[in-house]
């Protein structure tokens, strides 16, 4: 897995390798809204994941994952405080470990 310097870069190099729609965070799935699409933890895998610290404070992390689906969908899944700030299910929590 190559590693990136900044958040932008990591998301363009993953966009180039096909992970081109965005998720967001819910609590018991994800979700794509340009394909109007909830993807449960049993309906995808976490192919990569990058964590990026702020500089100047804690509450500057941010965490990436690169996601694919059952049905082949992929895409990324941006945190800015990773998978603990989040109000989430037990599953969603293991899964994004």
């Amino acid at each position: 897995m190559k590693t990136f310097d900044t958040l932008s870069q990591t998301m363009t190099h993953l966009q180039k390798q096909g992970y081109t729609y965005d998720f967001n965070l819910c609590s018991g799935h994800i979700e794509c809204n340009a394909l109007k699409l909830k993807l449960h933890p049993e309906d995808f895998d976490v192919d990569e994941m990058h964590r990026f610290e702020g500089m100047s404070s804690t509450d500057d992390n941010s965490v990436l994952y690169a996601i694919s689906s059952k049905n082949g969908i992929k895409g990324l899944l941006v945190d800015a405080y990773g998978v603990y700030a989040e109000n989430i299910s037990e599953a969603m929590r293991k899964k994004l470990r």
